[in-house]
């Protein structure tokens, strides 16, 4: 297969949807030689900030000179985007390659039938080992307990931010969130926590307490102050001066310091020095978060998708100058979102809303959210684009937001990408 035929062949297993819980890639893993187990891992999970994390995680560590392979979901415009080494996208070659060799495996209805997700984390932990990494960094793909990647006994597990997402498979409140996101800590391997709320902290430091798994905590044993442009990270007696990130935002600042608090806890033999540590932290690169593309008018890129990701933005909105009066919304989002509260933190920051969609099932249509929030609709991104910057004006703002597969839209547009057909799996 070439990497066309590749797409397809893994794309027309999203009909199987999305099904907790890994006994299925378990037994898939048996079968292949267990490949999660031939490289270390640090394992992500939260409901913000645990890409950015993973990323800076991973790019420290390739600042380092370690061969680390970084699996990340969604992609933002080409499949290859989820596996990178070192930083870079693995090639669409040795993906078509690497998806051929495993179709046997797949097709025979002896063997478990694998989703979309499942696959996809199957064929991270066979390119890395073949790839020769010498460790792999995995960002949780939803929840945390019985996700795939969960497989997964790492050097380091990290819980980022905890909100209300997914309520129908997560749970209705943050302590049922923070339970599924605690399923990753293991017995006596160290975790990080970001979790501020003092209820979800507490549903992590109990899952820790009971598997004998060291703790740091944010606020308590680590932390980040931004100092101008640079910011000070402080964990336990360790501290660290003028690291600079080109991530924006100020919650960016505990994505760094849950970072930094992961890396400190890494064995000896694969700890960064602190010269790999600058470094690594200042060539992060993580497109669409807070991301300004140039233009008239220009164009801010921001992957919120949840309440707690709306708030971040309208903090960041606000405290922007003013030198864009004329602010403009371009919203799309899942049909299983919160519109209702996004809307409502991000509303008074504009002066106009456009909706839009994307070409995926689980998409909300743009008709559909303009006639119970008010504002115009256009159903194709590129459309809805040129909407929202001609209501703009050549010196306003347009923000796109509400999901990522919108924001890649919005941004393969303005930059003249080209991107894969999405899936919103």
């Amino acid at each position: 297969m070439n990497y066309r035929q590749a797409l397809e062949y893994l794309y027309a297993l999203a009909p199987r949807g999305m099904r907790p819980g890994h006994d299925r890639l378990g037994r898939a893993l048996a079968l292949r030689g267990h490949p999660e187990r031939s490289l270390p891992s640090v394992l992500v999970a939260g409901t913000n900030g645990k890409g950015s994390v993973a990323t800076m995680v991973a790019s420290v560590l390739a600042a380092d000179g370690r061969r680390v392979g970084l699996f990340t979901s969604p992609h933002m415009h080409r499949l290859v985007e989820r596996f990178r080494i070192s930083g870079r996208p693995i090639a669409e070659r040795k993906l078509a390659q690497r998806v051929t060799a495993l179709r046997p495996f797949l097709d025979d209805p002896r063997h478990p039938a694998l989703t979309f997700f499942e696959v996809a984390t199957l064929l991270a932990f066979e390119l890395f080992r073949d790839e020769r990494c010498e460790l792999m960094v995995l960002e949780v793909g939803l929840g945390g307990r019985l996700d795939s990647t969960n497989v997964v006994t790492p050097l380091v597990s990290v819980i980022t931010s905890i909100a209300l997402d997914h309520t129908d498979r997560l749970g209705p409140t943050l302590v049922h969130v923070a339970r599924e996101k605690a399923g990753i800590i293991k017995a006596s391997v160290p975790v990080v926590s970001g979790a501020r709320a003092p209820a979800p902290a507490a549903a992590i430091r109990a899952r820790a307490r009971k598997l004998k798994a060291p703790l740091l905590e944010l606020d308590r044993d680590f932390a980040a102050e931004p100092h101008g442009r640079t910011y000070r990270v402080r964990v336990g007696a360790l501290q660290f001066d003028g690291l600079a990130s080109p991530l924006g935002g100020d919650y960016q600042s505990d994505n760094l310091a849950c970072a930094v608090a992961a890396l400190t806890l890494l064995p000896a033999r694969f700890r960064p020095d602190e010269l790999s540590l600058r470094r690594g932290l200042a060539r992060v690169r993580w497109p669409g978060r807070l991301e300004l593309l140039p233009g008239e008018p220009s164009v801010l890129c921001d992957a919120a998708h949840n309440p707690h990701a709306a708030q971040a933005l309208a903090r960041h909105l606000a405290a922007m100058s003013s030198a864009s009066p004329r602010r403009v919304l371009l919203y799309g989002a899942m049909r299983d979102k919160d519109h209702a509260s996004m809307i409502a933190l991000l509303r008074s920051h504009f002066v106009a809303i456009v909706f839009t969609s994307v070409a995926t099932e689980r998409a909300e249509s743009a008709r559909a959210l303009a006639a119970r929030y008010g504002g115009e609709a256009r159903e194709e991104p590129e459309k809805a684009l040129r909407l929202a910057r001609k209501l703009a004006g050549k010196r306003g703002l347009v923000v796109a937001c509400g999901s990522i597969f919108v924001m890649a839209a919005v941004r393969a547009s303005v930059l003249g990408l080209r991107s894969d057909p999405p899936i919103a799996l």
